[in-house]
């Protein structure tokens, strides 16, 4: 299994930044894709999560600002996130739990400053 992230950056606040995560050795349209990030000093925490059917949540923090989508036909996972804010600077990773073990991306950075 292994998962390509790319898309993060430096943006000023207010600004927008789309991620993706392009997936291998999983059936993608079965598996629930989420987004993570970790913000220096914390813990690992969930964005937003979208599973075979579409169905979305997301964390409170990102509600109405950011937007996780997929194509399976492209088998990537996307997090477009609007509105960005300071606080939201971390690195992010996607996610799957598949076949009872959890693979991540490698992760890219967001940095939210101006």
């Amino acid at each position: 299994v292994q998962l390509q992230a790319s898309g993060g950056g430096l943006v000023q606040p207010g600004g927008s930044l789309r991620l993706s995560c392009a997936a291998s050795g999983i059936a993608f349209s079965i598996a629930t894709m989420a987004w993570y990030r970790q913000a220096p000093g914390k813990q690992r925490d969930v964005v937003a999560t979208i599973i075979s059917s579409g169905i979305t949540n997301y964390t409170d923090s990102v509600k109405g600002r950011f937007t996780i989508s997929r194509d399976n036909s492209r088998r990537t996972v996307y997090l477009q996130m609007n509105s960005l804010k300071p606080e939201d600077t971390a690195v992010y990773y996607c996610h799957v739990s598949w076949k009872t073990r959890d693979f991540w991306g490698q992760g890219t950075q967001v940095t939210v400053s101006s």
